[in-house]
């Protein structure tokens, strides 16, 4: 991708950005503008740096990033995209996920926190339903439930990310995942039609939501027991104090980076015993505290961390069979 100055804006800013030809507009633009005409406004960073949004701090730029304002800017916006043919992708906390260092085209969209909403909407005998926005990050959800003592989400406690991406991804510790508590999901379609699916009838497994991939997770109802919040506020201490344990600290990162295969040793274990732990490509290294850490060590590109992951996989093939599938995703290659 080609570099540009990164400018914010408004849709009735875009046709005049600062710098004239050295910051170019996409050819897109002026039509995305007109087809947002009239709806609320959120900031537009056109040609901003990606690696500020994402926990492992690498990537390019996009040709813009959204931050939509509500579901109503967001619905349009997809259906915008999808008649003008423009690629997008949603990015929450920027957790699982490397960005090129080429960047990417089309449009970014965040969902910040104008999506962070969690509300109480039953109260059955025994259990609790809360409704929660994607954007709201998966700690705070932990926080507010605990506080309320509302059981069910312990094993969430330490997981970065946001509620969306959680979903989405299926995220899980301790033999629980969110399928486990979820009840329905609010989704948004590639074309902007938003539906509610129960959990039920839906096809979750190991760090995915199904045949949902390409849909937006407006939206989790999570079923919550009560309980005491003492107790519960002790467990989300412990998995906390496991995790800093197990896990590096103060190293930028992704969380996990590889699934772990059906049946037998972990990706750690099979990674650990390889003899890789240690093993750096430029500024990206597989972490000494767990070996299914990819880590930025200060200095990392995101081709310095997809290499790694290349080296990773192939040792590890070759000495054991195993091909690891990663489970960060990773956007934006060729």
């Amino acid at each position: 991708m080609y570099e540009a100055a990164a400018y914010t804006g408004k849709w009735d800013q875009m046709m005049s950005p600062p710098g004239g030809s050295d910051s170019p507009l996409p050819a897109w633009a002026s039509a995305l503008q007109q087809a947002m005409a009239g709806h609320p406004a959120g900031d537009i960073v056109w040609h901003g740096s990606l690696a500020k949004y994402t926990t492992f701090n690498v990537g390019g730029r996009a040709e813009a990033i959204v931050f939509p304002t509500g579901r109503d800017e967001l619905s349009q916006l997809i259906r915008s995209l999808h008649g003008l043919d423009v690629p997008w992708v949603i990015l929450g906390r920027g957790s699982n996920v490397v960005i090129a260092d080429a960047g990417l085209k089309g449009v970014v969209i965040v969902l910040g926190r104008e999506f962070g909403e969690i509300e109480q909407v039953e109260d059955a005998a025994g259990s609790i339903v809360v409704r929660v926005e994607a954007g709201c990050s998966l700690a705070k959800l932990v926080s507010w439930a605990v506080e309320r003592g509302l059981a069910g989400l312990e094993f969430a406690a330490g997981i970065p990310g946001s509620v969306g991406g959680a979903i989405v991804m299926n995220a899980g510790a301790w033999q629980r995942e969110m399928k486990d508590v979820l009840l329905r999901v609010i989704i948004m379609d590639g074309q902007g039609a938003i539906s509610a699916r129960e959990v039920a009838a839906m096809h979750f497994a190991y760090r995915t939501w199904g045949e949902m991939q390409g849909a937006i997770a407006l939206e989790g109802f999570f079923r919550l027991k009560k309980d005491n919040p003492v107790l519960l506020r002790e467990m989300c201490k412990e998995y906390r104090q496991r995790r800093k344990m197990r896990q590096p600290q103060n190293m930028a990162s992704g969380g996990s980076f590889f699934k772990n295969p059906p049946g037998g040793k972990t990706a750690g274990q099979l990674i650990d015993q390889a003899g890789l732990k240690g093993c750096l490509v430029g500024g990206a290294m597989v972490s000494t505290v767990h070996a299914n850490f990819i880590v930025n060590t200060g200095s990392a590109t995101a081709r310095d961390i997809i290499d790694l992951m290349g080296m990773v996989q192939k040792v590890v093939y070759e000495k054991y069979g195993i091909a690891l599938e990663p489970e960060v995703k990773i956007l934006g290659l060729e």
